[in-house]
């Protein structure tokens, strides 16, 4: 099967009686392709691409030739600017085509572009489209409309949204993709790519874009003058999609990423959110149906297959939150809870000893309502357990200042908050993994997460979260409780009335009939082998991710030209990466407030923590302005003592103008404003001295001591790498002193560049 082209995103449509041609251009125009698609057969989908590339030149003339080959029907046609096709679907008779006609740009991986669908058209395929029956067509165009492909559908030309970055860059030592160039779990349009061809090798899908259903945000934390892009994605599955109670059990996988610019270094953190994997029921007609286990199967094979699964694409160990409710007056829950107990318990004797899954059942309700536990604290404990078992992705080398450390010393948002700190420790961003709440990051995380978290509650189940972060740190707003009544409410409505027809529309969406199950026909496995020997093997080997790494930086850097756009005039702030959500547009931010860390809890400035604290402690240790902040109540002397005793002036006689304009006041916010201005730099002085400013410390001294001209020490080692690179040494210039003596100037240091060298390292 033909690769996907990783750079063509422009796309123009021309169409005759007889046949679409579709040009499809890279950003530079530099390369062209064309597929011809024919209009005169209705039951047949006839598509024919020129494997050929072709330059600007060629393919002017190409099209010239086109349109005077189609003089008798026309020409070409009127020229339509479509940003892609998302597939083919057919009713009852003929086939329609699926264009992407509106999009708008949501993230930036790298030089990647991710985009939101804003609009689509379905338009059909044939000239002479002929429908035997109307009414039954009509009908299901309407259901299928009824899937918003408007709302939460994603794409990319150049980057496999389908898949997890550590995939895309580094590949994987097993094959999860199959046939395809792109994870068709994710790929909420697999049916329209592939249906329409009688034969997976014969299908064109490399200029059919993947639309992934779900939700991405992306927001940058900026730390001293550095910026950080943070992204969350989240893929809900095609498999067993639908509505709250007719297919239970979303399977969303989540990915948070860190990209540090101009520092290529990537981190990736995917967890993996689903139902309890095993058959069982729930009535959706009563506000809380009870649930019942349909299917009594001793072997779990159902939960197998779910947990082999999870083992070939991610590998070991398997960690498994169980939040389910441990008692109840009337068992309900809690008979998930007990089954689901007595699964892993089947599953894990028949694994090796370091490759069992890790079983936590939880009751976080009971732990919220009891008042001496705390939930995110229990929470954070888990998922830090859970990140140091399973790891994350780093495409980078460990920083140096890890190294002395170590010798030194909702659970989706939870387990995201804890990795968040752990990636940007990683990164060389923070001097510990431990990120504290209501600092700036951690919010702009949170709004994050919420956004996540009511999207994909909407797509499931009608209605926005009931229990936010919020609720179980035990700060909820005053109008929570009324909040969380509504949704419960609109969550019944919605299950009760409105399912019905979503589920009919995923269905004929996603191409699933009575007779045709999405996924693939059980196969019963061994009650003891549940599991495949390779899947129990590292899914990525460190040797073989380093060389794959290098591949893709030398073979598949084309689509730096979709970001930087060489022959196009464009403005910097025009680019995604200056428009994005950032912590400076938290509420409260101030430009005075850039010195701080957006890693820091609000009122605890006074511990503010940076990367350079050791030349900040080196600007100046009798500040003059240290002494005024220190005692800024004004003493009354003893000549504003007499002065007070005077009689008052009327403000508009001659002695009271002249007296002001000999001692003129200014206003206190005039006042205050000028000392703010003087002392814009005593934030730094007021910086707390942390040992790990240590190494910036000593460079720092040496420098200095260097271009004064003391050259009298000794380095503890050799002389660092960093000390070399930023110290420019010019030329040798003299100042005539006293007694004719010339004394030697010192040389050039370029202070700034080595305090942006240190911000790297």
């Amino acid at each position: 099967m033909a690769q996907r082209s990783s750079s063509l995103n422009k796309f123009i449509l021309y169409e005759n009686k007889l046949r679409f041609y579709i040009i499809a251009s890279n950003s530079s125009d530099s390369r062209h392709r064309i597929i011809k698609i024919d209009r005169s057969v209705q039951d047949e989908l006839v598509i024919v691409e020129d494997d050929a590339e072709y330059t600007g030149k060629e393919m002017s003339a190409m099209l010239k030739m086109l349109d005077d080959g189609n003089k008798n029907m026309g020409g070409l046609g009127k020229a339509k600017v479509i940003f892609g096709v998302a597939g083919f679907i057919r009713f009852t008779a003929g086939w329609y085509m699926i264009l992407l006609t509106k999009r708008s740009i949501v993230a930036l991986l790298g030089g990647h572009y991710l985009y939101h669908c804003e609009n689509t058209e379905m338009i059909p395929v044939c000239f002479n489209h002929k429908v035997d029956k109307p009414a039954e067509e009509q009908r299901m165009m309407n259901i299928f409309k009824q899937v918003d492909m408007s709302k939460n559908f994603y794409f990319s030309y150049t980057y496999d949204l389908t898949s997890t970055l550590q995939h895309n860059l580094a590949g994987s030592t097993r094959n999860v993709h199959g046939n395809w160039s792109f994870n068709d779990r994710f790929a909420w349009n697999f049916h329209m790519i592939t249906a329409p061809f009688r034969d997976i090798e014969d299908s064109r899908t490399h200029w059919l874009l993947p639309l992934v259903h779900g939700h991405v945000d992306q927001a940058k934390l900026t730390v001293l003058g550095r910026v950080i892009f943070i992204t969350l994605i989240a893929r809900r599955s095609r498999h067993f999609a639908g509505a709250r109670y007719l297919k239970r059990g979303v399977n969303v996988e989540s990915k948070q990423s860190r990209l540090r610019r101009p520092n290529p270094n990537y981190t990736s953190y995917v967890q993996y959110r689903g139902s309890i994997p095993f058959y069982w029921t729930q009535e959706s007609n009563v506000m809380r149906p009870p649930i019942e286990i349909s299917v009594a199967d001793p072997f779990y094979t159902a939960a197998a297959r779910h947990f082999d699964g999870l083992l070939k694409r991610y590998g070991s160990p398997i960690t498994v939150l169980n939040l389910i409710k441990e008692q109840e007056p009337v068992p309900r829950e809690s008979k998930l809870r007990d089954e689901y107990t007595q699964c892993v318990n089947y599953l894990n004797q028949f694994l090796p000893k370091d490759k069992q899954m890790n079983y936590v059942p939880w009751d976080m309700s009971k732990a919220y309502k009891s008042k001496n536990q705390d939930v995110i604290s229990i929470l954070e404990d888990l998922a830090e357990t859970s990140i140091q078992q399973t790891g994350f992705f780093h495409s980078g080398p460990e920083p140096f200042y890890h190294y002395l450390q170590q010798e030194g010393e909702p659970p989706m948002f939870v387990f995201g908050k804890r990795a968040l700190g752990h990636q940007l420790y990683a990164l060389g961003v923070v001097e510990n993994p431990n990120l504290a709440f209501d600092s700036d990051a951690v919010n702009m995380l949170t709004e994050m997460y919420h956004d996540h978290g009511d999207t994909i509650a909407l797509q499931y189940t009608g209605s926005a979260l009931v229990n936010r972060v919020e609720t179980y740190r035990r700060m909820p707003h005053w109008n929570s409780h009324s909040r969380d009544i509504i949704e419960n409410i609109r969550r019944f409505y919605t299950n009760s009335l409105l399912d019905a027809d979503k589920q009919a529309a995923i269905n004929i969406f996603l191409g699933i009939t009575n007779d045709r199950p999405i996924a693939l026909p059980p196969v019963r496995g061994g009650y003891r082998q549940w599991f495949n020997e390779e899947h129990l093997k590292p899914p990525y080997v460190i040797e073989d991710c380093d060389q794959k790494l290098r591949d893709f930086v030398r073979y598949r850097g084309d689509f730096w030209i979709e970001y930087y756009r060489p022959l196009l005039f464009t403005s910097l702030m025009k680019h995604f990466a200056y428009s994005m959500n950032s912590t400076l547009k938290l509420p409260g931010k101030t430009a005075k407030d850039m010195n701080y860390s957006p890693f820091e809890t609000h009122g605890a400035r006074s511990h503010h923590t940076g990367v350079v604290q050791g030349v900040k402690r080196w600007m100046s240790s009798n500040h003059p302005s240290a002494a005024k902040k220190a005692n800024r109540k004004p003493t009354l002397q003893p000549e504003a003592h007499w002065k007070a005793m005077e009689p008052e002036l009327d403000r508009h006689s001659t002695e009271a103008v002249a007296k002001q304009l000999l001692d003129p006041i200014v206003s206190e916010e005039e006042e205050a404003e000028y000392q703010g201005y003087i002392d814009q730099c005593q934030e730094l002085l007021d910086a707390r001295f942390d040992s790990g400013e240590r190494k910036d410390l000593e460079l720092y001294t040496a420098a200095v001591r260097t271009t004064s001209g003391d050259n009298d020490f000794d380095w503890v080692d050799e002389e660092p790498r960093e000390f070399i690179t930023y110290v420019e040494h010019g030329s040798i210039q003299y100042l005539e002193g006293s007694g004719g003596r010339r004394e030697a100037l010192p040389v050039t240091y370029n202070y700034e560049r080595w305090l942006s060298g240190a911000v790297i390292a």
